[in-house]
C-alpha cells in the first residue's frame, strides 16, 4: 500500500535537505496538499540534479500505466544508489551525515521494493520474489515497508508453499507486529492440510483431529486480529477496490487482504469450506472482544471512524460482530420487566388497576362466554346439565 504524507516526511526528508537543492524542494513537495503542485515540484527538482525521490513521487502520482511507473523507478534506483554509497562513506563522521545516510537507506529500499511490486504486477512473478529475497538479505532490519508480506503474497501465487512457511516461521513471531497477511497466511497453510477430506457432519460425529484442530484454532486466531476478513473471502459482503491507505485491525486491511488474497484461498480446495464452518466460533471463544482479548490486545475501538474517512462514502464500513443474546434471555427479561412494571402499578393505583383487570379479563373471556351460549342452545337441557356437571 502507499505511504501516508506523514511517512513520506519521516522516510524520505532529513535535516540536512537544505543543503542540496533539489531535496530541499522535494521537503516542501511532500509537505504539499495539492497534488499538481508536488508533481511541478518534482519536475523543478529534476532540472537541477538526478533526484531520486523526484522519480519516486511522478512514479507513484504522474505515471499512468504500470510499466511507466517501472521505468521512472528504475531512474530513481539509479540516481539513489548512488547517494547511498556516498553517504554510506561519510556516515560516521558526524550525526548530520548519519541522518543523510538513514534517509538514503530508506529511498533506497523502496524503490527496490516498488520494482519488485511492478514485476509482480507486470507477471514476472519468479523476477519479483528474487528481488523481495535480495532486499531483505541485504537489509534485513528494515521490516517497516512489509517486503516479506509483498513475499508472502507472490510465493502464494507461484504455490510455493514450504518457501510460505519458511518466510512465516520468521515473521510470525510474538515479539514483531502482526497484520491480517500474516495471520490469514498462517490459517490458510494449516487449513490446507485438512481442508480437502473436512467434512463438518463427520467431525461433529468422531471430533476433530489434531491437524483439524490446529486448523481451527489458526482460523480462530486470524479472525480475532481481524473479524472482518472472512465476510470478505466467503463473499457474503461485497468487494471493492483497496483504499489507498489500510488501518490494522480494520476494514480497510480486510479490504486490501481479501482483494489480493481471495484467489490464494479459492486455489485450496475446501479451505473456504473450512472457514465457513468455524470463523464464528471466534465470538463464542472471545463475547466480550472490546473489553477482552485471548491472543492479542482487546479489539480497538476507534477503527470503525478512522476506516470511515478511509473507505469511499458508498461502502459500507464493517463493524466488529457483536454476540447476539438468545431469544429465551431476551424473552426472559421482558417478562420480567412487565411482571414488575404492573406490580408497581397495582401498588400505586390499586382502584385503578383493579377497573382494568376486570375489563381485560371480561374482554379476554367474551369469545369463551359466545361459544358457551351458542353450544347450550344447540344442544338439549338435560345433555347440558350433564356436561357442566362435569
Amino acid at each position: 500500500m502507499n505511504l501516508s504524507a506523514q511517512d513520506h516526511q519521516t522516510f524520505f526528508t532529513c535535516d540536512s535537505d537544505h543543503l542540496r537543492p533539489a531535496d530541499a524542494i522535494m521537503q516542501k513537495a511532500w509537505r504539499e496538499r495539492n497534488p499538481q503542485a508536488r508533481i511541478s515540484a518534482a519536475h523543478e527538482a529534476l532540472e537541477l540534479e538526478d533526484c531520486a525521490t523526484a522519480y519516486i513521487l511522478l512514479a507513484e502520482e504522474e505515471a499512468t500505466t504500470i510499466m511507466e511507473a517501472e521505468r521512472l523507478f528504475k531512474q530513481a534506483l539509479k540516481a539513489g544508489d548512488g547517494c547511498y554509497r556516498r553517504s554510506q562513506q561519510l556516515q560516521h563522521h558526524g550525526t548530520q551525515y548519519e541522518a543523510q545516510h538513514r534517509r538514503d537507506t530508506n529511498v533506497l529500499v523502496y524503490i527496490k521494493r516498488r520494482l519488485a511490486m511492478c514485476s509482480r504486477k507486470l507477471g514476472r512473478t519468479r523476477e519479483a520474489v528474487k528481488m523481495m529475497r535480495d532486499l531483505m538479505k541485504e537489509f534485513p532490519l528494515l521490516s517497516m515497508f512489509n517486503i516479506h508480506e509483498n513475499l508472502l503474497e507472490s510465493l502464494l501465487e507461484l504455490q510455493n508453499y514450504a518457501d510460505v512457511q519458511a518466510v512465516l516461521a520468521k515473521y510470525d513471531d510474538i515479539s514483531l507486529p502482526k497484520s491480517a497477511t500474516i495471520c490469514y497466511t498462517a490459517a490458510l497453510l494449516k487449513a490446507r492440510a485438512v481442508s480437502d477430506k473436512f467434512s463438518p457432519e463427520a467431525a461433529s460425529r468422531r471430533g476433530l483431529s489434531t491437524a483439524e484442530m490446529n486448523a481451527v484454532e489458526a482460523i480462530h486466531r486470524a479472525v480475532e486480529f481481524n473479524p472482518h476478513v472472512p465476510k470478505y473471502l466467503l463473499e457474503m459482503k461485497s468487494l471493492i477496490l483497496p483504499p489507498e491507505h489500510i488501518l490494522k485491525r480494520g476494514d480497510s486491511e480486510a479490504i486490501a487482504y481479501a482483494f489480493f488474497h481471495l484467489q490464494h484461498w479459492k486455489r485450496v480446495e475446501g479451505a473456504l469450506n473450512l472457514l465457513h464452518c468455524t470463523w464464528e466460533g471466534t465470538f463464542r471463544m472471545i463475547p466480550y472482544p472490546l473489553e477482552k482479548g485471548h491472543l492479542f490486545y482487546p479489539y480497538p475501538i476507534c477503527t470503525e471512524t478512522a476506516d470511515r474517512e478511509l473507505l469511499p462514502m458508498f461502502h459500507e464500513v464493517s463493524v466488529y460482530p457483536k454476540k447476539e443474546l438468545p431469544f429465551f434471555i431476551l424473552f426472559t427479561a421482558g417478562l420480567c420487566s412487565f411482571t414488575a412494571m404492573l406490580a408497581l402499578l397495582t401498588h400505586q393505583f390499586p382502584e385503578l388497576m383493579g377497573v382494568f383487570a376486570k375489563a381485560f379479563l371480561s374482554t379476554l373471556f367474551a369469545p369463551l362466554n359466545f361459544i358457551m351460549e351458542k353450544v347450550e342452545s344447540i344442544l338439549p337441557s338435560s345433555l347440558w346439565h350433564q356436561l357442566t356437571r362435569i
